[in-house]
């Protein structure tokens, strides 16, 4: 008896084995949920934000950290991109054609930037917390780079596991971290409490401000920039928005009930991090010496870590440690969650990324290589990657501010005005930062020039696929279909689109019987003509639409190219009739770069020779492969 077959692993099957929409959207949580996954980016930044808070901003530290101003824009936001594309979806509506494309590039750019820096940075400083426990300090003191790097390599291991747990485990980490840092900041208010020459020498420094009150805001928004670290939970709110379960009378077109529980998220998120960078903040700019928290300093990079071995003890320090490191940790799998949602949402449709650009397991392994990159080149630095980090995030909400803006403007709502100041604030915010903090623009621009660079190179080494997803003939172009197949044969002019009479229809048909040798036959010839539209995008649905005129069958549709579009066409009629087509065109003037260029901006070029590479990438089959036949 024969022994069953072992199935065979094929490692390139298992990379492309799932999908970002596998493994993220299949399952709806409550919002409260969902809030803890992405609180794990948002929530984790107390583990160095108060400590960066206090040395940018010193004094004026906790009136500084309020990040409330962006709740308004991304509960729009919420509103106008529900299945998650947040404001890159709403500005890439904005423009037309190539210029939008280029748009969302830049924007990707950002978003990278702001994710890449966010998986790094948090596994920095996750590893500065091991190195500075107490019990750890003389094991590992000097491992910083090796540790950071190991925790980024295991964040990538555990996305080729697979992440579906991600919730569940995200819930128990934050609701840990919030507790013990309520417990923290708690005994830090105490201790001021029973010290109040502390408070009142913190008032003082306060009050001599240049110009009192108005002084001290002022200077508050001067240092913003610095602390935009704690922004960037909004930006993977609305990434995370197709896991947040709605109504159960909620549409694909209009989730009513998501948007609503999507927006309650973001409050309550935004509220409970604007309370605790407040007065994590206070404490610290209070409590923790400003050369502790410099760099170098036992608290750089853990001032409430420091405050919690300071304050409540070395066991209760390292159970402070222990939830931080984890939360840090996983701020990298949210911020690899963001990324794995946001790039197949845009790469693939464009046709400027790889087919593996569409599976969990490859991107994976690519942007560990990248965090792996990355880490080398800061040295596992925290402060280091401070403006890179700042940077992706004010660039992100500054375009989602504008979003918004044009948004209410164009449906001429009176909250206009008003979005319009939030725009020119963080506008102000992220020039400030770029001119104070250049590396950071450095670094984006990297990613910026990789990303277009890729996708130019893929959309280039691409074109020539077929592009379309299906066809649909409506009723008169499959009758025309139809009545040719009964003769035997299926002969097809293709030519540009014009406004043409019967009378020059039928001198298109002579001329192609005496320059391109059409035969003879009784069936009728048909005419296919392909108008381009929106040249930058790359597939979609081919709709052929049938017109009579006079004796003369013309078939028209609108693709983003010509040549795909009419090889997906004769495809699709050879298999609706099992008879191989053939199709006449005349020669095309232009020099050859002229054509490639026309083909690769414009969707058309030398159409004959471009439609005969297409069909020959589709179909190997020579006996099946359409003809195309050339004359003039």
């Amino acid at each position: 008896m024969l022994s069953p077959e072992r199935p065979t692993f094929s490692v390139k099957q298992w990379l492309m084995n799932a999908s970002p929409s596998d493994e993220q959207h299949e399952e709806h949580h409550p919002w409260w949920k969902v809030m803890c996954l992405t609180g794990l980016d948002y929530f984790s930044t107390l583990g160095y934000q108060p400590g960066i808070a206090a040395v940018a901003a010193g004094a004026i530290a906790p009136l500084a950290t309020l990040v409330l101003g962006a709740l308004p824009v991304y509960r729009h936001v919420a509103t106008e991109s529900p299945k998650g594309e947040g404001s890159v979806r709403m500005l890439e509506k904005l423009l037309p054609g190539w210029t939008s494309k280029l748009l969302v590039l830049v924007l990707l750019g950002f978003a990278m930037t702001d994710f890449i820096i966010t998986i790094t940075l948090s596994a920095a400083d996750a590893s500065a917390h091991l190195i500075e426990n107490p019990y750890l300090k003389t094991i590992l003191g000097g491992w910083q780079l090796p540790l950071t790097m190991l925790l980024v390599l295991l964040l990538g291991a555990v996305f080729l596991k697979g992440f579906k747990e991600a919730i569940g485990i995200a819930v128990v980490l934050v609701a840990a971290y919030l507790l013990l840092n309520g417990i923290v900041i708690g005994r830090g208010v105490l201790e001021v409490l029973h010290h109040p020459e502390d408070l009142a020498r913190w008032q003082d420094a306060l009050l001599h401000y240049h110009g009192g009150w108005t002084g001290v805001a002022l200077a508050s928004l001067i240092v913003f920039p610095k602390l935009a670290l704690g922004l960037s939970g909004f930006e993977t709110g609305v990434s995370v928005m197709p896991q947040v379960e709605g109504h159960a009378d909620d549409t694909p077109e209009c989730p009513a009930g998501r948007i609503q529980n999507t927006k309650k998220l973001l409050a309550t998120a935004a509220l409970i991090m604007s309370v605790l960078l407040m007065t994590s903040s206070f404490v610290v700019t209070l409590l923790v010496p400003s050369d502790a928290v410099q760099a170098g300093g036992p608290a750089n990079g853990r001032a409430l870590a420091y405050l919690a071995h300071l304050l409540l003890g070395e066991k209760f320090g390292t159970v402070y440690d222990i939830s931080t490191i984890l939360i840090l940790w996983f701020a990298g799998a949210s911020a690899m969650t963001g990324l794995l949602n946001l790039v197949p949402k845009y790469l693939p449709r464009y046709g400027m990324s790889p087919s593996w650009a569409g599976a969990i397991r490859p991107l994976a392994i690519t942007f560990t290589l990248i965090g792996l990159l990355i880490t080398l080149v800061f040295k596992a630095n925290v402060d280091a990657q401070g403006g890179a980090y700042a940077t992706g995030v004010l660039v992100l909400m500054s375009s989602a501010a504008f979003a918004v803006t044009v948004s209410a403007v164009k449906g001429k709502r009176r909250s206009a005005p008003f979005f319009g100041l939030i725009t020119l604030v963080f506008l102000y915010t992220t020039v400030l930062n770029v001119i104070e903090r250049p590396d950071g623009i450095h670094i984006a621009s990297l990613f910026i020039l990789g990303i277009i660079l890729l996708s130019l190179i893929s959309r280039i080494s691409r074109s020539t696929e077929l592009r379309v997803d299906e066809v649909h003939l409506d009723l008169a172009a499959r009758e025309f279909v139809k009545s040719s197949a009964k003769f035997g044969s299926l002969q097809i002019i293709a030519h540009r689109p014009d406004i043409l009479t019967a009378r020059d229809y039928r001198e298109k048909a002579r001329e192609a019987r005496l320059k391109i040798h059409l035969p003879e036959q009784d069936g009728p010839v048909m005419f296919l003509e392909i108008s381009v539209e929106n040249a930058s995008d790359f597939g979609g649905t081919l709709d052929v639409q049938g017109k009579q005129v006079g004796s003369h069958h013309v078939m028209r549709a609108k693709a983003p190219a010509v040549p795909n579009a009419i090889a997906a066409f004769l495809l699709h009629i050879r298999d609706m009739t099992g008879i191989v087509p053939d199709v006449y065109f005349g020669w095309d003037n232009k020099g050859p770069m002229e054509n490639a260029a026309s083909f690769f901006f414009f969707g058309e070029g030398d159409i004959a020779p471009l439609t005969r590479e297409v069909l020959r990438k589709a179909e190997p089959n020579e006996d099946r492969r359409p003809l195309v036949h050339v004359g003039g």
